[in-house]
């Protein structure tokens, strides 16, 4: 049965044609409208329950930071390029003012003497004076005393030569007496014949030396005589005192490019080149004994002059020299458990970790000297039992060659 809006025309027809199939056809056509029965109040709903606040969730524990690797040492400084092409001379710029006169130097050494002058011509000799009459030769006395030589007086005029008397026969040679006093040189006579040689008389005493004579005048020098051998070369004398250092030069042209040299030898491994890392991702079960279990790290290996065995639980070092090596592990649980690094089997005393309350991490970070062919590990002891490593880095070993 459909019930329509009374005031709307379709629904008021579709009322109509229903009462008349209910009351007869006495309804078409006009009748009382019956009246609508009132239609039942839909039910209130009950108002749904507010639901609860979700409480908040605890924030995770920051997890530590990993420690910063060593930085790498600087590679070798490339070859030199070769020497660009000079550039274009720039313009000249203008003459500057003239700076100040600077202070006078101090006075140079004094040079060498020069050479002698040539000794002047000697001049005219003076006028000869005239010669006094001879006087009458003495009787020659005993020789004195050579006296003092006293100046020499003018020269007199040569007197007339007497004549040449007879010889007269040679008498015997008497000794030689002393040398008389020298009388003034008489005038030459006439050479007579030669007589016969007598026999040569005895030497007298030589007579005492008299004194040197005044020095004459400098006679005209001679012609140069030969170059003489070279004489032996004289000791060096010292080192005279450093010059002043003169103005500064012009710079020189550029050379040209030398050749680049032969490549030098290859140089030892670097440091940082000899390093190893290895983890362990996969949250195993270790089973712990009492004398040690070695942690395997199969997961993440950056070996570099560094060989890990098969069963990832030892690392091999192939350089020598001192190192950086540190490890971490983080358990699931709380564990009274030791921890340490071990090189060739026995611990490192100052890697050690070991406890007294339970701990869920452990790391450690040392310089060792490690050799060639050393073995190193991360060794869990301390406690028999089972150690859960956690997901993710579980566990870690660094090694690195510092120098």
């Amino acid at each position: 049965m459909t019930f329509g809006n009374p005031f709307n025309n379709r629904g008021f027809r579709g009322i109509r044609i229903n009462n008349n199939l209910i009351n007869g056809p006495g309804f078409v056509g006009g009748g009382t409208i019956p009246t609508f029965p009132t239609f039942p109040t839909s039910p209130t709903f009950p108002t749904s329950p507010t639901q609860p606040t979700q409480p908040t969730l605890p924030t995770g524990i920051t997890g530590i930071t990993g420690i910063t690797g060593v930085t790498g040492v600087t590679g070798p400084t490339g070859p030199i390029g070769p020497t660009g092409d000079p550039g274009p001379t720039g313009a000249t710029g203008e003459v500057g003012p003239t700076g100040a006169t600077g202070d006078i130097g101090p006075t140079g050494a004094t040079g060498d003497a020069g050479p002698t002058g040539a000794t002047g011509d000697v001049g005219p000799t003076g006028a000869t004076g005239d010669i006094g009459p001879t006087g009458a030769t003495g009787d020659a006395g005993p020789t004195g005393a050579t006296g003092d030589a006293g100046p020499t007086g003018a020269t007199g005029d040569v007197g007339p030569t007497g004549a040449t008397g007879d010889a007269g026969p040679t008498g015997a040679t008497g000794d030689v007496g002393p040398t008389g006093a020298t009388g003034d040189i008489g005038p030459t006579g006439a050479t007579g014949d030669a007589g016969p040689t007598g026999a040569t008389g005895d030497i007298g005493p030589t007579g005492a030396t008299g004194d040197i004579g005044p020095t004459g005048a400098t006679g005209d020098i001679g012609p140069t005589g030969a170059t003489g051998d070279i004489g032996p070369t004289g000791a060096t004398g010292d080192i005279g005192p450093t010059g002043a250092t003169g103005d500064i030069g012009p710079t020189g042209a550029t050379g040209v490019t030398g050749d680049i040299g032969p490549t030098g030898p290859t140089g030892g491994v670097a440091p940082t080149e000899t390093f190893g890392f290895a983890a362990n991702t996969a949250a195993p079960t270790i089973a712990v004994l009492l004398g040690g279990t070695n942690v395997p790290l199969p997961d993440g290996q950056s070996l570099s002059n560094v060989t890990v065995s098969g069963d990832n639980e030892t690392f091999t070092i192939t350089e020598t020299g001192n190192y950086l090596v540190s490890y971490s592990l983080r358990y699931t649980v709380g564990l009274l458990l030791s921890s340490q690094i071990t090189v060739n089997g026995a611990g490192v005393p100052q890697s050690a970790v070991e406890p007294t309350v339970a701990l869920t991490e452990a790391s450690a970070d040392v310089i060792i000297p490690l050799a060639a062919g050393d073995v190193v590990t991360l060794q869990l002891f301390g406690l028999v039992g089972a150690a859960v490593l956690q997901g993710g880095q579980g566990a870690s070993l660094t090694i690195v060659r510092l120098s």
